[in-house]
């Protein structure tokens, strides 16, 4: 099979023109989808040819199943690419749009059911050998059940919803009393927000860390990994930094994760793109958290470290292609970092913020790449996530990538609205993150040093301001990429 000649990209923003930029690479036209509130975004822009979607919110139009497929046909789109968010991991989508004839470069609707209930992944991950946390039989009914499973666990433990993800649907509780107040609040939301009340009692960790493992998996049952990536500095268990390879995994236990993860993947027969994602204890013992059926929002850093363009990838293999290299070819060269860019006020409780693009300065250079969907003169609105840029850095070593990163950072303007960029170079300043130190409460146990007056945060942003009109090392280009062999500017 050839690859198609045509793809709609099912998304919006940074990941859209990502995937754009493989595609006239691989020579493949784009189509975009967009709601009139990203008419003038970088990737209709960037496009070869654009859609307009509607619906009764933002968010709702590019949750339209009908009006997506439609687009599919209106334009002669021969495959869809579905990024990450929206309907990337639902499978009924997939099956519409496989449904009309159109290549869904993912992974099959069986294997995204499978893996998106939690306590079904959990159920299979054991299966395949995969390491398990200590907890409750599948769903909980009630809390009194919470409790009994509790007391075989031991405290402190984590309720978790089945469904969804971001955090929803999930509480910490350290005695009964807790627990049954837990219970309540986790189903309740889990209901709320995804349809779905189950819950189920794991046995919660303290300080763990947040790793997971990419795979690849082609339609001849060729299953590969690319390491693992360190995902521990989070708040409100949304990833905030993210980096390749994780200090804290040496190669023993890079093997030992790696194979259970592609087992997972064989057991489930998987293809496509997939992420294993698991918590480790400080002894080194770790345990499967969920997959993640879809492109992950921090490829870049695997992408970095071992040269390969996952989304390439992913469209050679929905093309039925075999994969072209075998686990030993995988090498991991360097350490790469990634720094998500929200649009939000991180000195005030991590606030969503809006305005106007005025000023749109990344930073470019040797070991540069930064991920982004916006323009100057742009909104940003309150309808979206607020992450508007990913900037990732690669080093031969940690030290240099952290270097490079905190270089990067402060070199990062975007004014019209508030950013984190300044809270995560300090993040990166860190003494105990340059020590590898991390772990998923990492922002609250370092929130004191982390924080900045306002007077500060003011100056920075001046400083930064007057840096981007003066510093050469600006890239001030809305052109097309350098090939990703490239480790300059990508994606500016």
């Amino acid at each position: 099979m050839s690859l198609p000649a045509k793809v709609l990209v099912a998304n919006r923003g940074e990941i859209a023109v990502r995937i754009m930029k493989t595609l006239r690479q691989l020579g493949i036209a784009s189509v975009a989808v967009f709601h009139a509130e990203d008419r003038e975004g970088r990737a209709v822009r960037e496009s070869d040819e654009a859609v307009e979607l509607f619906g009764d919110t933002p968010v709702g139009a590019y949750l339209d199943i009908a009006g997506i497929v439609a687009a599919c046909r209106s334009t002669g789109a021969e495959a869809l690419h579905p990024g990450f968010g929206f309907l990337s991991e639902n499978a009924d989508f997939a099956e519409a749009v496989m449904a009309a004839g159109v290549t869904w470069i993912g992974p099959p609707p069986s294997a995204m059911r499978a893996m998106g209930d939690k306590i079904t992944s959990t159920r299979l991950a054991a299966e395949a050998g995969v390491p398990i946390l200590p907890g409750s039989d599948g769903a909980v009914a009630s809390a009194e059940a919470a409790v009994a499973a509790a007391e075989l666990t031991g405290y402190p433990v984590l309720v978790k919803a089945s469904a969804g993800g971001g955090g929803k649907g999930m509480r910490i509780a350290s005695d009964p009393d807790d627990l049954r107040e837990a219970f309540g609040r986790a189903s309740g939301e889990a209901l709320a927000s995804f349809g779905d009340g189950r819950v189920f009692v794991e046995r919660y960790l303290r300080k763990p860390r947040h790793i997971e493992v990419q795979v690849l998996a082609d339609a001849h049952g060729h299953v590969v990994h690319l390491g693992e990536r360190e995902c521990s500095i989070q708040r409100r268990y949304q990833k905030v930094v993210e980096e390749s390879p994780s200090p804290f995994v040496d190669a023993a236990m890079r093997a030992e994760m790696g194979e259970t993860a592609c087992a997972l993947a064989r057991a489930v027969g998987y293809v496509s793109a997939g992420t294993v994602e698991m918590i480790a204890d400080e002894g080194g013992d770790f345990f499967f958290l969920e997959m993640n059926t879809r492109l992950q929002v921090e490829h870049p850093v695997t992408e970095l470290v071992t040269g390969l363009d996952i989304v390439a990838e992913q469209i050679r293999i929905a093309a039925g292609e075999p994969l072209a290299l075998a686990q030993e070819d995988v090498r991991m060269d360097g350490h790469a970092i990634e720094c998500r860019i929200y649009a939000e006020d991180a000195d005030a409780g991590f606030i969503p913020a809006t305005g106007r693009l005025a000023l749109v300065r990344f930073p470019a250079g040797e070991g540069v790449r930064v991920d982004h969907g916006v323009v100057e003169g742009q909104d940003v609105s309150a309808s979206f996530d607020p992450m508007i840029a990913k900037v990732a850095v690669h080093g031969a070593t940690r030290a240099e990538a952290i270097a490079r990163g905190r270089d990067a950072l402060q070199n990062t303007v975007l004014l019209g609205t508030v950013t984190n960029t300044a809270f995560l170079e300090r993040v990166l300043a860190q003494p105990a993150f340059a020590a590898g130190e991390t772990h998923t409460g990492f922002l609250e146990e370092h929130a004191d040093a982390l924080a900045a007056s306002s007077a500060d945060a003011d100056v920075e942003r001046c400083l930064l301001a007057a840096a981007a009109l003066a510093s050469p090392r600006f890239d001030h280009r809305l052109a097309a990429p350098e090939p990703l062999a490239s480790m300059g500017a990508w994606g500016t």
